[in-house]
């Protein structure tokens, strides 16, 4: 069967975050105040092969320990459908 992972990594709330806080600042230049706390992450999508969802979720989950995700600055969410 085939699979599509949809990841997020985002990084961890405790550390900081200068994109998101750069974007937060330039939402008062732009006018838009009420916008606060911006979060920048990385969005992931990849096609897996597996013999069935639990054995894609495990590769999936692998692949972002491994690779896509640096787990001391970074964490990982994934939702996984059937092609």
């Amino acid at each position: 069967m085939k699979f599509l992972a949809d990841i997020d990594v985002m990084p961890l709330k405790a550390l900081l975050d200068p994109q998101g806080k750069a974007v937060t600042g330039s939402m008062k230049n732009l006018g838009l105040p009420e916008i606060e706390n911006v979060r920048i992450g990385k969005h992931i999508t990849l096609e897996i092969e597996a013999t069935s969802e639990e054995a894609a979720k495990a590769k999936v989950d692998e692949a972002c320990k491994k690779l896509l995700c640096n787990q001391i600055m970074e964490s990982y969410d994934f939702k996984l459908s059937a092609l």
